[in-house]
C-alpha cells in the first residue's frame, strides 16, 4: 500500500495537478493539509470518478484537512478529543480514517506564528491535544500513523541553516520537546536514518529563490506506531512534484507499506 501525506496549499487552485499526481504516484491513500476551502468547494466527484474517496474536515478558511482513499475509508473522526480553540473557534486542523486496515490521521498543526504570539502557546496545546487523542492507537497491534504539516522541524538537520532560525518558531526546544511527547506514545519517524537522499526537505517558501537553492525545512512528517513502522518498504520526498508553475510550497511525503510484516 502507497500512503502519502502533502500540503497542497489550496486544493481548489492544484485540483488538477493534484489528480494527475495521484495517477502518476500510484497512491492508495493520500493525506491531505490546507484545503483552503470548504466542503461544497472540494473536488469530491473529480476525485470519486479518479477512483478516490474523501472525507474531509474543512471550513473555507485557510486550514481545512482531508483523507483520500481508493483502498477503503471508515470510522471517520473530525478534530481533536478536548482540542483547543483559536479566536473562539475550533480550526479544522485534523481528521482520521480507518484505510484498507490501516489507521491514519492528517493533521495540519498551528504555525505558531512567533514565540511570544498567543498563536504560539495554542500550537503547543494543540500538540497536547494531538498526543492525548492519538495515544490508545499509537499502542494498538493495527498499523496506525500520524501525517501531515506539523510546522516543526524534529532536529537543526531539518532546517537549511540552522543559524537563520535563532528566535524563531518551528526549532525552539519547547516545540520539538512536544514532537517527542508525541513520539514517546509508541510513535516513530519513518523517514529512513542514514537518510536514503540528501536533505529531504519538504517545504521551500516561494520567494528568494528557496526551492532552486534548495533552502529549506522538513516539517511534513509521518510518524507511524510500531506494526506501521515494521511495515515500511521505503519512504522518500517526492521532491519534482515542488518544480513547476503551479506547484505548492510543499512537496509530498511518500510511504510505501507491506501490510505483511508487522513488529
Amino acid at each position: 500500500m502507497r500512503i502519502a501525506t502533502w500540503n497542497v496549499n489550496s486544493i481548489t487552485v492544484r485540483v488538477d495537478r493534484l489528480l494527475a499526481w495521484l495517477e502518476r504516484s500510484g497512491t492508495d491513500v493520500l493525506c491531505l493539509q490546507e484545503l483552503k476551502c470548504d466542503a461544497a468547494a472540494f473536488p469530491s466527484e473529480r476525485l470519486r470518478e479518479a477512483g478516490y474517496e474523501a472525507a474531509l474536515h474543512a471550513d473555507g478558511r485557510w486550514n481545512g484537512v482531508a483523507v483520500l482513499s481508493r483502498v477503503g475509508l471508515e470510522d471517520v473522526e473530525t478534530g481533536l478529543k478536548a482540542g483547543p480553540e483559536f479566536d473562539g473557534r475550533a480550526e479544522p486542523r485534523a481528521i482520521g480514517a480507518t484505510c484498507g486496515g490501516v489507521r491514519v490521521w492528517s493533521v495540519y498543526v498551528p504555525n505558531g506564528r512567533e514565540v511570544d504570539h498567543p498563536h504560539f502557546d495554542y500550537k503547543l496545546r494543540w500538540l497536547e491535544a494531538l498526543r492525548e487523542t492519538v495515544v490508545k492507537d499509537a499502542v494498538a497491534e493495527r498499523p496506525f500513523a500520524v501525517l501531515g504539516d506539523f510546522n516543526v522541524a524534529p532536529t537543526d538537520e531539518d532546517v537549511h541553516d540552522i543559524e537563520q532560525f535563532e528566535g524563531s518558531t518551528h526549532v525552539t526546544e519547547a516545540e520539538r520537546a512536544a514532537l517527542a511527547a508525541l513520539r514517546e506514545t509508541g510513535l516513530t519517524d519513518v523517514m529512513p536514518r542514514p537518510l536514503k537522499y540528501d536533505r529531504p526537505f519538504t517545504y521551500w517558501d516561494y520567494r528568494q529563490l528557496c526551492f532552486p537553492k534548495n533552502r529549506g525545512m522538513r516539517i511534513d512528517l509521518v510518524y507511524g506506531n510500531r506494526a506501521f513502522a515494521a511495515g515500511v518498504q521505503d519512504a522518500y520526498v517526492d521532491r519534482e512534484e515542488r518544480k513547476g508553475k503551479g506547484a505548492s510550497d510543499h512537496a509530498p511525503v511518500v510511504v510505501d507499506l507491506d501490510q505483511g510484516q508487522r513488529g
